[in-house]
């Protein structure tokens, strides 16, 4: 697991030395919604399959970012033409996520604060 953390880790280093932005877009609950419902976009979520299956916004994703096999998955499921719109718990392993599949070339929208935040503006999850 450390390992895991310290390659994705070490990735996001790789995604953003080139310049002082991120190299993905954060957003709030609000503008993630409104992403989310107006371009073809593809939601990512990369909890655990048990956190999955408790709740997740509706037609996400799931591609755990704590899987060894992480990036070969994303590239398995996700189609690099598409944007991502990615969330976790809360948010912070949603922004290991973003930044590895953006350094990967996927264009990456990350959503503040996960699902917590997307629960506290009573916004609906499916199980």
């Amino acid at each position: 697991m450390k390992k895991i953390c310290a390659i994705l880790l070490g990735m996001i280093g790789l995604g953003t030395s080139a310049s002082a932005q991120t190299s993905y877009k954060n957003v709030n609950v609000a503008a993630f919604e409104q992403l989310i419902h107006a371009v073809s976009v593809q939601i990512v979520d990369v909890r655990t399959p048990a956190e999955y299956a408790a709740g997740h916004v509706e037609n996400a994703i799931l591609v755990n970012v704590q899987d060894p096999q992480f990036a070969h998955n994303a590239d398995s499921l996700l189609n690099k033409h598409k944007m991502l719109a990615v969330y976790c718990r809360s948010g912070h392993r949603s922004a290991i996520a973003s930044a590895a599949l953006a350094a990967k070339g996927y264009k990456v929208t990350n959503l503040q604060g996960g699902i917590l935040a997307w629960i506290e503006e009573k916004k609906p999850v499916v199980k």
